[in-house]
């Protein structure tokens, strides 16, 4: 009786065996292909995982008008990742990272983001849950937003967070109207200006609104103490970007001399990257980009970090629908959260979200994302279609000074 019984459960075991070894092979990496395509203004860089047994995922890559670069990255990954199994994740991401002997930089990670994004929804439709189940589940029902003005002229920015402002958003970003259609771009003599017309915004919008600048990192520490100094006390709840992040020291001095919270982190493309800002106070929001600093993997990480310093997340999200769905399950998964950034308030018109390019994707009700229950990103991509649109290179503002010398976009 006691041989039937070994005999039995032997049989059981191997049953077992083969069955998880079927499960191993139907997970494994197919193929990975980039995408470039032209989607309203602007070019996206999308990828497509597929796996033996025809399951697909999607992911983004952040890196706007260097798609090219980010591309032949994934090409490369993809000469290694074949035949991996797509469930190991972190596994994936770490050899990626570590595959070589020079580590990091954001090409690499936004080739990996990409990657990683479009595991995750690979596993959320294997398993039937939205990603967010796989960053530790559900902790809030919507993520809210912040709109963005970027009008010509102050009356323009006036009248586009007035409209915002009706239509419910409680926060609103702002760029200078100098940063609209210039090829040359003198900084300090713009500081005024850009005073005069955060103040006329402050005034239309009251005092219950939340308001930030993006200085797009044009200027220097300077330039930004001065215009911080022109701003009566409560004009800006935060300064977006406004030095470049490569000196931490920069911001260290910078923080010294405004009492203006920093939101900063869009340039990150890793969590070492963001340390010394948490570590030193020199973010009070955190402006990660999930398609640039690492996926979900390095995303999940840095807000816990940020946690701990009591530090919310306000990512960056100025991509399309598959970013937009990797930014709210981000932001639905983590405790420490403000608000993402949408390219899809009334006052823009972009074309980032084609509905007949991607048929589904998350929906937006007011300043929210409402979070979605379907599998996976929840995002469908019309393949054909895509492959209709003419692609052609975007190339960022190459700025000067007026003195003929080259300044930052």
């Amino acid at each position: 009786m006691a041989g039937a019984e070994g005999t039995a459960v032997g049989a059981v075991a191997q049953a077992e065996a083969g069955r998880l070894m079927s499960q191993e092979r139907a997970a494994r990496i197919a193929q990975i292909r980039p995408i470039i395509a032209r989607v309203g203004k602007r070019n996206q860089l999308l990828v497509k995982i597929v796996t033996e047994d025809g399951l697909v995922g999607w992911g983004e890559s952040g890196m706007s008008s260097r798609e090219g670069a980010v591309a032949a990255t994934i090409d490369h990954f993809a000469g290694f990742l074949l035949g991996q199994d797509s469930r190991q994740i972190g596994r994936i991401w770490q050899e990626c990272y570590r595959g070589q002997y020079f580590e990091g930089g954001r090409v690499l990670t936004a080739a990996i983001s990409a990657i990683d994004i479009a595991l995750y929804d690979l596993l959320g439709n294997r398993l039937g849950v939205p990603v967010y189940q796989l960053l530790g589940g559900r902790q809030r029902d919507v993520v809210p937003n912040f709109a963005t003005t970027m009008a010509a002229t102050k009356d323009g920015l006036v009248s586009e967070a007035r409209a915002l402002v009706d239509a419910g958003w409680d926060c609103i970003r702002t760029y200078p109207a100098s940063f609209v259609g210039e090829a040359v771009f003198d900084p300090r003599a713009t500081l005024a200006q850009t005073a005069q017309e955060l103040i006329a915004v402050r005034e239309e919008v009251g005092p219950n609104v939340h308001l930030g600048v993006d200085l797009h990192h044009r200027y220097s520490v300077p330039d930004i103490a001065y215009l911080c100094d022109l701003l009566p006390a409560g004009t800006l709840n935060f300064l977006e970007e406004p030095i470049r992040c490569e000196t931490p020291e920069a911001y260290e001095t910078l923080r010294r001399m405004t009492n203006i919270p920093f939101a900063v982190g869009e340039e990150f493309a890793s969590k070492w990257q963001a340390a010394p800002y948490l570590e030193r106070g020199l973010a009070q929001y955190m402006r990660l980009d999930v398609c640039n600093v690492g996926g979900f993997t390095e995303a999940m990480k840095i807000a816990g970090w940020s946690e701990r310093h009591y530090i919310d997340l306000m990512p960056h999200n100025p991509l399309g629908p598959i970013c937009t769905a990797a930014t709210v399950h981000l932001g639905a998964a983590v405790p420490n959260f403000s608000w993402a950034e949408t390219r899809q308030s009334p006052v823009e018109e972009l074309g980032f979200h084609d509905p007949e390019l991607f048929p589904v994707q998350i929906t937006m009700e007011g300043p929210v994302y409402r979070v979605p229950d379907a599998p996976g990103l929840g995002v469908s991509v019309n393949e054909d279609l895509i492959a209709e649109q003419t692609v052609t290179h975007i190339e960022a503002p190459h700025l000067r000074r007026p003195d003929g010398s080259v300044t930052n976009w």
